[in-house]
């Protein structure tokens, strides 16, 4: 999570444009130059050399993110280990659930999805390879930091803080470390709606051969549709079960 001294401004502020494009889903030149607030001519310059590269591309007044990034996402998601050890298991388990999966890494304090697959009864909620999250309001998350020093999830939370993503979202320090305590003893997350209105997950880590979690895995699902004994009895187990056989690949492979 540490930062350079010394950014390069041009750099930092093309940078900026893009994520308020994708933030956006497509943004004009004003737009970006009252969010970045620069002016226009300068925003213009930036977006000009990004669309010659193909990053971006103009769809009538507006600019949108290129495929000269799918490259290069796909080949940093490659370059993850425990991406090409964990995806057979993922749609393994979203077959058997019937359920979303979803595989998240953690990078300077942020959750990141890093693929996902969809059961015949899968909640479709948007989640994109690549999305940054909140560690702390997703059984995902929790799943992660529950396996990581204290001083650590401290300095995560110093950072990003703790924000409500649902009137369900733990905000308060101590009572989320006392989850984590839970988390560890139990080896798996729950999110009650901590994240989304109306839907659980169950989320549990993959670690090393230290303990420490490298990774997590999670079945998501409907509040409604997924009654108590499926979602605390069984889940639980198929999802422990589908993180064993990543964790045994990955340490011993």
């Amino acid at each position: 999570m540490a930062q350079t001294n010394h950014p390069v401004r041009t750099v930092d502020r093309t940078l900026e444009i893009l994520e308020i494009i994708r933030e956006l889903d497509g943004a004009g030149v004003s737009e970006i130059a009252d969010r970045v607030q620069v002016g226009k001519s300068a925003v213009h310059n930036h977006l000009n050399t990004l669309a010659q590269r193909e990053y971006v591309v103009k769809e009538g007044d507006e600019y949108h993110i290129g495929l000269a990034f799918l490259g290069l996402g796909a080949y940093a998601r490659n370059r993850n280990e425990i991406y090409d050890t964990a995806r057979p298991a993922v749609d393994k388990l979203a077959e058997e659930t019937g359920e979303l999966v979803n595989l998240l890494v953690e990078k300077q304090g942020r959750g990141i999805f890093l693929y996902k697959a969809e059961g015949d009864q899968a909640v479709q909620l948007g989640t994109y390879a690549g999305q940054r999250v909140h560690l702390h309001s997703t059984g995902l998350g929790k799943a992660i930091l529950a396996f990581r020093p204290r001083e650590e999830v401290e300095a995560v939370l110093d950072e990003h803080g703790m924000p409500a993503a649902t009137d369900k979202t733990i905000t308060d320090r101590e009572t989320f470390f006392e989850e984590l305590d839970e988390i560890r003893e139990q080896r798996y997350a729950v999110d009650r709606e901590e994240g989304l209105p109306g839907l659980r997950c169950i989320a549990v880590p993959i670690t090393d051969g230290h303990d420490r979690a490298l990774a997590a895995i999670s079945v998501a699902c409907p509040s409604q549709r997924v009654d108590d004994e499926r979602f605390f009895e069984e889940l639980p187990n198929e999802v422990l079960s589908a993180a064993n056989v990543v964790e045994l690949e990955h340490n011993h492979s």
